[in-house]
């Protein structure tokens, strides 16, 4: 069976609809790439997303080292720039082989979903860390949102 790796944000959704959107497009296991898995959104921190996603019978991963380091975090919030933001993000993803060796293995097994918080894949690291995964033989990209399935076209990125 041809797995696909899916990626979706909960930014604007509570805890309930977000699984059942997981569920409908039947998600086996959640990759959270956040550095830090908080979250002032009630549900979506780590032990209590964790309890919920396995109460639904969803497996959850993090993988910290697939998220978007703190010093490109705030270059992003003091000056706005996403052309800077993706260069960096872009420059550290590939220090990261041992970790996209892990999820493409991961993804090529089951059933994935890269999470963070972004609503809008095209605004978000997980869109990067996705592709990245897929140069390296992992599966197709698809984007959840909270009401569609978007293939991955490669979106333009600044580099």
């Amino acid at each position: 069976m041809q797995h696909q790796l899916f990626t979706f944000g909960y930014e604007g959704l509570d805890i309930e609809a977000f699984i059942s959107r997981l569920q409908t497009s039947q998600i086996k296991t959640v990759v959270d790439v956040r550095e830090l898995p908080l979250s002032r959104k009630k549900g979506f921190s780590k032990t209590s997303f964790c309890a919920a996603l396995a109460k639904n019978g969803i497996a959850y991963l993090h993988a910290p080292a697939l998220g978007c380091p703190k010093p490109i975090r705030d270059q992003y919030k003091t000056d706005s720039n996403w052309k800077t933001y993706t260069r960096d993000f872009l420059k550290y993803i590939k220090t990261q082989e041992a970790s996209l060796r892990e999820l493409v293995k991961v993804s090529s097994a089951t059933t994935a979903c890269l999470v963070c918080y972004e609503a809008d894949f095209s605004m978000c690291h997980r869109t990067f860390v996705a592709r990245a995964a897929r140069q390296h033989g992992g599966p197709a990209v698809i984007h959840l949102t909270a009401r569609t399935a978007l293939p991955d076209l490669g979106l333009q990125q600044a580099a």
